[in-house]
């Protein structure tokens, strides 16, 4: 488990690095007024900034510098992380190497390259993305930044929670995408319960569904539109007792109401959302999570790291 006290310790450690994301109302016709998160505006196009950093600056980095598996979005991080933070005797970047799979999004692929990183494409999922790193590891000596087991990560994405809870008056319940559950876990921890978390997994890619059924992490099918994004191929081992204490529900959405969220998100308010950002708002629409009366939710817009073509589709 990781504490309050850890998050609000790595919050003031990697606050300068990263941005305080802003909160604002959306009306979702005939459903009440939710809050949105904007963590699409983070440094990197998502929430991941936070834990790429958090592990950059709590951990030691060798000179061989960092690598990290990706499906896009924690890619981007750590590049982008990597580019600012010094090294040894460098004033400023460290080196980076960046593994994906095939399924990940050109757009995600451009960004790490133009941030200096080394890309290598390699299988066709993030778990083959991931042996790649593994194996890079320990021919190179490199840190591995893992992309949501890794006890700095889920303390990185758990100031996403801290911050929340500064923005927002009242809050009930928060709506959370779910894929390796890094995300989930750091928010869930702050919580500790006090706040209702609840996990949105697409119905193609439920790892945490499925790892509640056998209670404990399991292998989970990675298919659907937000496979780059969504779909490894388990929850992590250290965020599962976190959830099992603190996550109360996880709900489930098809792609087809994925992508009508992303519209709305863009129709509505012009804001652009991933498809795995818009599985929050996927389950309010749909009735996959439905709010009591006078239940205050947010939602937590993690990421628009897509090309501007994706966004003429949504229009």
């Amino acid at each position: 488990m990781i504490t309050r006290k850890e998050i609000l310790a790595t919050y003031d450690t990697i606050r300068p690095w990263i941005r305080r994301t802003p909160v604002v109302q959306l009306e979702l016709g005939e459903l009440p007024s939710v809050t949105l998160k904007l963590e699409q505006l983070q440094c990197a196009g998502s929430f991941k900034a936070r834990g790429a950093f958090a592990n950059l600056l709590l951990r030691e980095v060798p000179a061989a510098g960092v690598v990290a598996a990706s499906g896009g979005n924690h890619g981007v991080a750590v590049a982008y992380a990597a580019s600012r933070v010094g090294s040894g005797g460098q004033q400023s970047g460290v080196p980076a190497r960046i593994f994906v799979p095939s399924v990940s999004s050109p757009a995600k692929m451009e960004r790490i390259r133009q941030l200096g990183a080394e890309l290598v494409v390699t299988g066709d999922r993030y778990a083959d993305a991931l042996a790649a790193a593994q194996d890079w590891v320990a021919s190179s000596g490199a840190m591995s930044v893992h992309a949501f087991d890794q006890r700095e990560t889920l303390l990185g994405q758990g100031t996403l929670g801290l911050e929340l809870a500064r923005q927002t008056e009242q809050l009930d319940t928060v709506l959370v995408a779910v894929g390796g559950g890094g995300l989930i876990g750091g928010v869930a921890a702050w919580f500790g319960g006090a706040t209702r978390v609840i996990g949105v997994e697409p119905d193609g890619a439920p790892t945490l569904t499925l790892a509640r059924a056998a209670g404990q992490p399991a292998d989970a099918p990675a298919e659907g539109v937000a496979a780059d994004a969504l779909a490894p191929r388990r929850v992590g081992e250290l965020m599962f007792p976190i959830a099992q204490a603190y996550v109360e529900d996880v709900v489930l959405v098809d792609d087809d109401a994925i992508l009508a969220a992303q519209r709305v998100l863009w129709q509505t308010a012009r804001i652009a959302a991933e498809p795995a950002a818009s599985v929050g708002i996927a389950a309010l629409l749909t009735g996959a999570y439905k709010p009591a009366p006078g239940e205050h939710v947010t939602v937590v817009i993690s990421g628009a790291n897509m090309s501007p073509g994706q966004l003429g589709e949504a229009s």
